[in-house]
């Protein structure tokens, strides 16, 4: 059974560029840090793999692999962000920080449910801090709020079109 999430691993350009958003403006602590020189197959790489932890025990990482082409740009919200868990307070004051610090920053949204503000890191992923509202428990328990008929419609009005 699944216990929860240990990591999610990401590509990044520049691994020192990267800890500075992640520990320095996000405050997730570096945790480990190691080099891949060559894969479980025995290829030769030259990769660094670094993890940041969340206060759940989980971990963003990423890997730095000069040697493997990855294209990097700026993500759309729609296909690839990043959503972290903070307090409405942290939430307020980590808009400020970002707008202060002149880190791309968008919000306060209000999503009914959670409250949100966006970043960009500086691989080109979309940052999300989330807030969550008065409800929120309510609103995400499918036994209520019916997320299996909608994804039915859904693909009802898919197979229609």
């Amino acid at each position: 059974m699944i216990r929860g999430l240990h990591h999610n691993a990401y590509r990044c350009r520049d691994s020192e560029e990267t800890r500075k958003f992640y520990e320095d403006f996000l405050g997730l602590p570096l945790a480990e840090s190691f080099e891949i020189h060559s894969t479980k197959t025995g290829r030769a790489t030259d990769v660094l793999h670094t993890f940041y932890r969340l206060d759940d025990g989980s971990f963003l990482a990423f890997f730095e692999a000069p040697d493997h082409p990855f294209e990097f740009k700026p993500q759309h919200d729609f296909d690839l962000h990043i959503a972290l868990e903070v307090s409405e307070e942290d939430l307020q004051s980590m808009f400020a920080k970002g707008k202060a610090m002149g880190v791309e920053t968008r919000g306060i949204a209000d999503h009914e449910f959670v409250h949100s503000i966006y970043f960009r890191d500086p691989n080109g992923y979309v940052i999300e801090l989330t807030a969550k509202r008065p409800g929120h428990d309510a609103a995400m328990n499918p036994d209520a709020n019916g997320a299996r008929a909608k994804l039915d419609r859904w693909q009802a009005q898919k197979r229609a079109s």
